[in-house]
C-alpha cells in the first residue's frame, strides 16, 4: 500500500482541521495538498507544503531589476522574459516540499542533484517494509548497444521471464534474512548492519524540499524522454503538479527548456549553412562521430 496507516491517519487529521492563512495560496496547489499519487508499483508523490506563486516570482524580478522591467505588460510575458534569459533568483522564491516514495537505486540517482533540502527514512532506527520494485515486462530491457548508460531493445519471452523471477526471487530472499538478522528472539543483529543485506530495488521515503529554480533544473534532466524510465515517472508526476502550482512559470519551462535544445557554436554554424542550401556532412560539419549523430536525432526529432 502507498500510504502507511498512520501516515493515512495524519493526513485526515491534517484535513479535517485547515487553518486560516494570510499568506499567498496557489489555489491549484491545494488541490493537491496531501495527496499520495502513485508512482511505480509501490512508490508515491505528495505535496506535503509550498511557498509562493506566479505572482511571487513576478514581484521578486521587479524589486531587483526595477526599471528593467516596466516594458513588460503582465506577469506572464515577465516570466516568459526570465526563463527565456537564463534569470534563475527570481524563480528560487518559491519552494516546495515533497513526500517521496522510490526505489533506493531511483533515490542514489535523485541525490546526486544535490541543491534540495533532503530528509530519508533512517533504516536505523526503524524495519524497512517488504515491498520491491520489479519491473514491469514492457519495461525490462537489454543493454543498449550505442549507449553505456542506457536501454536497448525489450527482452521477451523466456528471458524476460527469468529477470523477472531473479528478481523477484532474490528480493524475496534478502528480506527474509534481513527479518532474520534483526529478530529480537533470534539473532538480534543490529539494524544498522542488517540493512547492508537489502538490495537496491527495495523502497525507501523522504521529505525532499526544493526552491523551483533547481526543481526545474531536476524536471529538465529526469522528465526528458532519454531519462532513466523508473526516475522519469516520478519527474513527469512532479510535473503535472507545478503545472497547477505555477502555470505561467512552468509553460515557460516548457517551451524554453523541456521542449527546448540547445546547440554547440559548430552546431549553429552547421544549421546556418544547412539553411543557405548547403550539403553538411560529419566530415565537414568539424564535429565528432558523436556530436554529429546526436546533432542529426536533434534534427530529426524536430521535423517529427
Amino acid at each position: 500500500m502507498p500510504l502507511s496507516p498512520d501516515q493515512q491517519a495524519e493526513i485526515e487529521a491534517q484535513r479535517a482541521a485547515p487553518g486560516q492563512t494570510l499568506r499567498t495560496v496557489a489555489p491549484g496547489l491545494e488541490e493537491h495538498l496531501y495527496t499520495a499519487y502513485p508512482v511505480l508499483d509501490h512508490g508515491f508523490v505528495r505535496v506535503v507544503d509550498y511557498m509562493g506563486d506566479d505572482a511571487a516570482i513576478c514581484q521578486a524580478a521587479r524589486v531587483s531589476y526595477g526599471k528593467g522591467t516596466k516594458s513588460v505588460q503582465n506577469d506572464e510575458g515577465l516570466i516568459r522574459y526570465l526563463m527565456r534569459h537564463w534569470h534563475s533568483t527570481p524563480f528560487e522564491m518559491c519552494e516546495i516540499k515533497l513526500h517521496v516514495k522510490l526505489p533506493v537505486f531511483v533515490a542514489r540517482q535523485w541525490i546526486r542533484h544535490r541543491t534540495a533540502n533532503v530528509n530519508e527514512y533512517s533504516a536505523r532506527y526503524s524495519i524497512l517494509d517488504r515491498e520491491f520494485y520489479i519491473p514491469a515486462p514492457e519495461n525490462v530491457a537489454a543493454q543498449s548497444a550505442i549507449n553505456n548508460q542506457g536501454r536497448g531493445d525489450l527482452l521477451e519471452g523466456e528471458a524476460a521471464a527469468r529477470v523477472l523471477e531473479v528478481l523477484k526471487g532474490d528480493a524475496t530472499r534478502c528480506y527474509d534474512h534481513y527479518q532474520e538478522l534483526i529478530d529480537a528472539d533470534g539473532i538480534g543483529l543490529a539494524r544498522e548492519l542488517a540493512r547492508m543485506n537489502l538490495p537496491a530495488n527495495v523502497y525507501t521515503q523522504w521529505y525532499w524540499k526544493v526552491d523551483l529554480h533547481n526543481l526545474f533544473h531536476f524536471l529538465r534532466l529526469r522528465a526528458d524522454s532519454h531519462a532513466q524510465y523508473e526516475i522519469r515517472v516520478y519527474a513527469e508526476e512532479i510535473c503535472r503538479i507545478v503545472a497547477d502550482w505555477v502555470p505561467f512559470a512552468y509553460k515557460a519551462f516548457e517551451d524554453y527548456r523541456l521542449g527546448a535544445v540547445s546547440l554547440s557554436a559548430q552546431m549553429l554554424d552547421c544549421l546556418r549553412r544547412m539553411l543557405k542550401g548547403e550539403e553538411v556532412t560529419q566530415e565537414t560539419s568539424g564535429l565528432s562521430a558523436r556530436e554529429w549523430r546526436e546533432f542529426r536525432q536533434m534534427l530529426d526529432d524536430g521535423a517529427g
